[in-house]
């Protein structure tokens, strides 16, 4: 009866100390799940708060890029208008600044034959629509301003060559400043003088440069006028022969003149 009760004692406490180290394996376990939860939940947040960050730069980036274009825009604005009122005649003396020979350099033909030649024509036709000239009454206009009979003006560096009637004469020219002319139409206009640097027969004294450009700038066409005598030129506002780059066909110099 003794041995009896000490087996049930034992296998009390053997049960005892199973049920123990059960609760303490399931604490652990459960202790566990929660930390790996835990860790979770504070990755999602922190990788919320880059992509929240990243987002916030991104949308300042293209706040400021979108900034940034409208500046440009309304610069570029501002600078087209202030273009096309000095390519009409409108600017202030101070506005006015020297230019080098070298913003006429190139290989430049006369745009006369062009007129000769009836190319011309739908130039004519397109101004008679937006002025009060018939397009005939206009070509007879441009037929005095472009009569010229130098077909080809080369310029490199202080050398102008002329081409007429199949012969050429270069000579050296060097700069003589600028005049501001004003009109009758009440617009005004800047000629760019050179003169000859050592006088040959066969060359003029004096030429003059007018592109609608008052500082410095690559030309892209030009009126140029030419002689012996300084002062008179300056009166010249009837005969403006006219240059456009030699590589330039007729069509393409006529759209560019209704561009204008």
């Amino acid at each position: 009866m003794k041995m009896s009760c000490a087996k049930g004692l034992r296998v009390l406490v053997i049960s005892m100390l199973l049920l123990v180290v059960g609760c303490k394996a399931t604490n652990s376990l459960q202790d566990g799940s929660g930390d790996n939860e835990t860790t979770t939940s504070s990755s999602a947040t922190e990788n919320s708060s880059e992509e929240q960050e990243q987002t916030s730069e991104s949308q300042t980036q293209e706040d400021g890029e979108h900034t940034h274009e409208e500046d440009d825009h309304d610069h570029s604005h501002v600078h087209d208008e202030e273009t096309e009122q000095i390519y009409a005649g409108y600017f202030e003396d101070s506005q006015v600044e020297d230019r080098p020979l070298s913003d006429w350099e190139g290989d430049w033909q006369s745009v006369y034959p062009y007129l000769e030649d009836g190319t011309l024509d739908e130039v004519f036709a397109h101004k008679e629509e937006e002025g009060d000239k018939t397009a005939e009454e206009y070509k007879e206009y441009y037929d005095e301003g472009y009569q010229t009979d130098v077909d080809r003006i080369v310029i490199e560096g202080d050398t102008v060559t002329f081409f007429e009637d199949g012969k050429e004469n270069s000579g050296e020219y060097v700069y003589d400043g600028y005049e501001i002319l004003t009109y009758d139409a009440g617009n005004r206009g800047v000629r760019y003088i050179f003169t000859l640097a050592e006088e040959a027969e066969e060359l003029p004294q004096y030429i003059q440069f007018s592109d609608h450009s008052i500082y410095p700038t690559e030309a892209d066409h030009y009126h140029l006028y030419w002689g012996v005598d300084r002062e008179a030129l300056l009166e010249e506002v009837t005969n403006w022969p006219t240059y456009y780059p030699s590589e330039m066909g007729g069509h393409d110099i006529a759209h560019e003149m209704m561009a204008h």
